[in-house]
């Protein structure tokens, strides 16, 4: 792997901090305590090119790669969790699905508008009792000759209230375990679809987490993505190209934190001198930069496997292991060496230490990387 970014890597980094210093930055306080995301950003994010990076420029994307992605998306996520997370869902857990699965009809149907930002896809697996443990979902979609009726409840659903369509994972063979679960494209103004609570969380507050239910919702059969009962696969393979999209937020707020304790530590003064002359800062501040180069190198090294077309399980993984303990470490530290004032929400990284959390969890806790990591590693290196 070449380290050294080329031109069109650079080009679109450079656009991606432009808007985060410009548009983001200045009020990701404000989306943070009115728990609102701007529209109008969004279609802005759309018109730069940052809500398809990777999806070809035929259905209405920037035709770029994955590594352009995570070096965009580390830049969003620099100013803003939240309309980072919006860019993340609609490259990784919408574009790559359909790119990889769906029909030409459907990929022309969904992917320009959502690469605008002029409509908003949603992506819908986990349930009451069936979070880590994916393949327990109970949602139902029964055929009934030319359409699905699906019937259930999803949680945990992120942009569900304010989604055009979301792409569902319902249980179409209730025998068949992992090997009874659909893909399914629903419409928001479809009868029978209902947006319930908005989750309050810990942090990502402007962006909306919500329970979705559905009551005798009809899907067109046209609207089914990949195969039938193959559902599972689609839900795991996007997910395993997701967890480096996460890695990647969680590199971009890791680098805000440490950058605001970085000039916090040499303007702030105590016993007449700076805290950066303190050597026990320092520690910290070495320890910082050196794990988010670290977590980075992984990042990019598995969006680089992606591109090349080589299985990334382990990779993506690791990335995301590594980036996400990262980022919430690094703003743990941040918080201590600006005492008080990291405790205080008139302080960036109070926001940054809530939003880095969650990345621990969502698209697959840190203790499911483990167990990914450990499972590739017994089969990379079996016993002779």
């Amino acid at each position: 792997m070449d380290f050294t970014l080329a031109e069109h890597h650079l080009m679109i980094q450079e656009v991606a901090r432009d808007f985060a210093k410009r548009k983001l930055a200045p009020r990701a306080a404000h989306f943070d305590e009115t728990a609102s995301l701007d529209r109008n950003l969004i279609r802005e994010m759309g018109q730069l090119g940052l809500l398809g990076i990777f999806v070809p420029e035929a259905y209405g994307g920037s035709g770029l790669d994955h590594l352009s992605y995570v070096v965009a998306m580390e830049e969003i996520a620099w100013a803003c969790a939240s309309h980072a997370s919006v860019m993340g869902l609609h490259n990784s857990l919408f574009a790559y699905p359909l790119l990889t699965f769906a029909t030409e009809t459907q990929k022309k149907a969904y992917l320009p508008a959502v690469c605008a930002g002029e409509k908003l896809g949603a992506y819908s697996l986990s349930e009451a009792g069936s979070g880590t443990d994916a393949a327990a979902l109970v949602c139902a979609a029964e055929d009934k000759g030319g359409y699905y009726l699906v019937n259930g409840a999803k949680m945990w659903v992120t942009d569900g209230a304010i989604a055009d369509w979301i792409l569902l994972f319902a249980r179409t063979d209730r025998d068949a375990g992992a090997k009874g679960i659909t893909a399914l494209m629903v419409d928001a103004t479809s009868p029978g679809f209902h947006v319930g609570k908005n989750e309050k969380k810990m942090g990502f507050k402007a962006s909306p987490t919500n329970e979705l239910s559905f009551t005798d919702v009809r899907v067109p059969k046209e609207d089914v993505i990949g195969e039938v009962n193959r559902g599972f696969n689609i839900a795991m393979e996007t997910l395993n190209s997701g967890r480096i999209s996460v890695g990647a937020q969680a590199l971009g707020m890791a680098r805000r934190a440490f950058e605001i304790a970085v000039r916090y530590t040499q303007e702030r003064k105590q016993f007449g001198k700076p805290l950066s002359a303190f050597q026990l800062t320092q520690a910290k501040i070495a320890d910082m930069r050196a794990q988010i180069h670290a977590a980075r190198l992984m990042v990019w090294h598995a969006a680089w496997k992606k591109d090349q077309g080589q299985p990334v399980i382990a990779e993506a993984s690791m990335a995301k292991l590594a980036a996400t303990e990262t980022a919430t470490k690094v703003a743990h530290m941040a918080v201590q060496l600006l005492g008080g004032y990291g405790y205080s929400a008139e302080y960036e990284v109070e926001r940054i230490y809530r939003d880095a959390r969650v990345t621990e969890i969502f698209e697959g806790t840190s203790e499911i990387q483990r167990l990914v990591i450990a499972r590739e590693t017994y089969r990379d290196m079996p016993l002779a």
